[in-house]
């Protein structure tokens, strides 16, 4: 199999508690030119690496030891309060909704979520590394689906239109204004006019627009 490489290459701790699954992962980053600086199979042991070598991104599963439940979710979380540098892709077949919404908290970027079984390409794996190496956010569809089940009152988001809905939704699942308007089959302006209509209904004013894609994605999972 013939891997591309990662954009640059990446410092990666990989937490993954199936030893054919780690090990399938360590030949794969690799061969993409990554480094994998450790590879570790229960949470405590994700949050020392990270302490230890300061990667560029984990890569993490949700169950892990001891109890199967959501270690690897909670140890991605801690990892991230103690090297808050450190970008997180989850990589699970659960979706946990608490600990994701709390990764995804302080609104930095950094933070990919996909679900295994969903992951049709080794292309997809990779580019979601880099976007989230990169500062994006990263959301499989079903894990945007079962966060935004959890509507909350007054939320500015039920003052967008149905499309800004519809647009704020792809910008969540990671997809840039490119994308975005080859899949609505709109022009690339339209979707930055509805990407500025829905930044200023959201109130986000700053300059830096990949924070307020960043910050408009947290909207809308809290939604």
């Amino acid at each position: 199999m013939t891997t591309r490489p990662t954009t640059t290459p990446r410092r990666v701790v990989l937490a993954e508690d199936s030893v054919l699954l780690r090990e399938g992962l360590v030949r794969l980053l690799g061969e993409a030119g990554a480094e994998v600086v450790a590879a570790v199979a229960d949470g405590p042991s994700l949050v020392r690496a990270v302490v230890e070598h300061r990667p560029d991104v984990a890569v993490v599963d949700v169950r892990m030891p001891p109890t199967h439940t959501d270690e690897g979710l909670r140890a991605a979380v801690e990892a991230r309060r103690l090297v808050p540098s450190t970008a997180v892709l989850v990589l699970s077949q659960y979706v946990e909704v608490a600990y994701a919404d709390e990764l995804l908290a302080d609104g930095a970027g950094g933070v990919g979520y996909l679900l295994k079984d969903r992951v049709a390409q080794v292309e997809q794996f990779l580019t979601a590394l880099d976007d989230v190496v990169s500062g994006g956010t990263v959301l499989d569809p079903q894990v945007v689906s079962q966060l935004f089940a959890r509507r909350r009152r007054d939320d500015p988001v039920q003052s967008l239109s149905p499309r800004e809905r519809e647009v704020l939704g792809l910008i969540a699942e990671g997809h840039s204004n490119a994308a975005i308007a080859r899949r609505l089959v709109v022009t690339q302006g339209a979707v930055e006019k509805h990407t500025q209509h829905i930044f200023a209904k959201l109130g986000l004013t700053q300059d830096d627009d990949q924070h307020r894609r960043v910050m408009a994605t947290l909207a809308y999972l809290r939604s």
